[in-house]
Formats: C-alpha cells, structure tokens, sequence
C-alpha cells in the first residue's frame, strides 16, 4: 500500500503490519486463532516443503506469521493500542488456554495485558486511559 496525502499534505501511513516470526504451525494456530480470536485470511508457500507465511486478523489488527528465517526476529514485542481490554481479557480467559493466564495491569499510559506466544513474541495490548 503506498502512502496517501494526508489534509495537511504531508505523508500519512495508512496501517502498521508487524511480522512475527514462528516455528510450528499447529502452535501458531493455536495461540493466534483458538486463544485469541484471529481470523486466519491467508497463507502463503513458495513451494512444497517451504515455510509458511499467513496473515491473520481481528478487529483492524493485522499481524504476519512467518516461519520464514530471516522475515523476524523472534522474541520481538509489538505494542497494540484497542479499546474494550477488559471484554478482550475476559474473553481469553474463559478459552481456558493452559500456557497463557493474561492479566491486566494498570501503568500511567493505560490499562496492559501482554501476551507471549509459543515463540517468544509479545503483544502488549494497551487501552490508553479515558476509552471506555
């Protein structure tokens, strides 16, 4: 997607889509899907016995997986502003997944729950104060 004009005429970017790097497709599904909720939109090989590349999505967040070396970093955190952290964390834990119990904390920039996937990737997702 390339850059529009935003009024002011200067660039705008129009959305942010971070990559996280995976390594067993099952426990991608799990984690991503099952326990929190994500559309699987598409997935993507080059070829047989190639990685896999999807992109997943819920509610106007889009994230990639990749088990593609060199797409990411593991271990990487992505920061996540969204409305609703309480419904979204009540939520997962009624899905009762076993490797994942997320709380809420609150810290002087919002309410954050951060989860981390089978692979060392966070998403701390933050209700900035004032969203109801």
């Amino acid at each position: 997607m390339t850059p529009t004009k935003g009024p002011d005429g200067e660039i705008r970017f129009d959305q942010t889509c971070p990559i996280l790097r995976i390594f067993d497709e099952a426990k991608a599904r799990e984690f991503y899907v099952d326990f929190l909720g994500f559309t699987l939109d598409w997935e993507h090989r080059f070829g047989d016995d190639f990685p896999l590349y999807a992109q997943v999505s819920r509610a106007g967040l889009i994230l990639h997986l990749s088990g593609h070396h060199g797409d990411a970093t593991p271990g990487s955190t992505s920061f996540v502003r969204m409305a609703g952290i309480h419904a979204f964390q009540a939520e997962l834990s009624a899905r009762k997944y076993v490797h994942a119990k997320p709380g809420i904390e609150s810290l002087p920039w919002g309410l954050v729950m951060t989860v981390t996937d089978p692979f060392g990737n966070s998403l701390r997702f933050c209700e900035e104060p004032g969203n109801p």
